[in-house]
C-alpha cells in the first residue's frame, strides 16, 4: 500500500465500557489496520490481548503499550498507585507502513496526569470515532464528547452505536450534529472472531469513505 494513503483512527468513547475496544477490533479486521493502546490500567486482561483472540491475523501488528499500569483505575491514579508518572513526551507513536488504530482509555476527558487528558493523545489529521452506547444519559454523553472535540478543532468522524436500543437515539444525535453513523453493534452473548468479521465486512465501505 502507498504509505501517503495511510491514516490514524482514534477510538474513544462517551465513558467507560460503551465497547470501545469491540469496536477497535472492527475496524482493525476491516481495515486491515495495526492497533495501539498507549496507555493501559489493569494487567489482568489487556485490551491488546483481547484484539488478538478478536482479531486472529499474523499479518497484523499488535503494538505494545508505553504505559501498561496494574490497578484497573483512571490511568492518573492507577500511575499515582504504581509510582509512575505518565509523560506525553514519552508516548510517541509506533512506526508503521500501515493504517494504525489507536485506543484511548475511557472517555475523553479521563486524566493521565495532573494537566493532560485522553483528548491530549489525538492529533489534528487523526480520523476520530466516537463509540456511543444507548444507556439513559448517553444522548448527553455523546453530545458533549463531540462538542469537545469541536472546541479542540478536532472532527468526530463517525459513531458507532454499541448496544442502541432508545428509539430516536440515533436520529437525533445524526440531526444535531452531522456526524455519520459508521454501524450499529448488536447485544450478543459473548463476542466472537466470526461476529468481528461479520460487522467489519458490514462497515468497512462506511469506514473506508470517513
Amino acid at each position: 500500500m502507498n504509505l501517503i494513503s495511510m491514516n490514524n483512527y482514534f477510538i474513544t468513547g462517551i465513558g467507560t465500557d460503551v465497547g470501545k475496544t469491540v469496536a477497535a477490533a472492527i475496524v482493525v479486521k476491516a481495515l486491515q489496520a495495526d492497533y495501539w493502546k498507549p496507555v493501559q490500567s489493569g494487567l489482568q486482561e489487556t485490551d491488546r490481548g483481547t484484539l488478538q483472540e478478536l482479531v486472529p491475523d499474523s499479518s497484523i501488528t499488535f503494538h505494545p503499550e508505553v504505559y501498561r499500569l496494574k490497578t484497573p483505575m483512571s490511568p492518573h491514579k492507577a500511575a499515582q498507585i504504581d509510582g509512575v508518572y505518565v509523560d506525553l513526551e514519552n508516548i510517541t507513536r509506533p512506526d508503521t507502513h500501515n493504517h494504525l488504530v489507536i485506543e484511548g482509555a475511557g472517555g475523553l476527558l479521563v486524566p493521565l496526569n495532573d494537566n493532560d487528558t485522553i483528548a491530549d493523545l489525538i492529533q489534528p489529521l487523526d480520523k476520530v470515532i466516537l463509540v456511543s452506547s444507548g444507556y439513559l444519559g448517553s444522548i448527553n454523553h455523546t453530545l458533549l464528547s463531540i462538542e469537545l472535540l469541536k472546541s479542540r478543532k478536532l472532527t468526530c468522524a463517525g459513531i458507532i452505536y454499541n448496544h442502541v436500543t432508545l428509539d430516536g437515539t440515533i436520529e437525533v444525535i445524526e440531526k444535531m450534529t452531522g456526524v455519520p453513523t459508521i454501524g450499529h453493534i448488536d447485544r450478543h452473548d459473548s463476542m466472537t472472531p466470526a461476529l468481528i468479521d461479520h460487522y467489519a465486512t458490514i462497515f468497512k465501505e462506511r469506514l473506508q469513505s470517513i
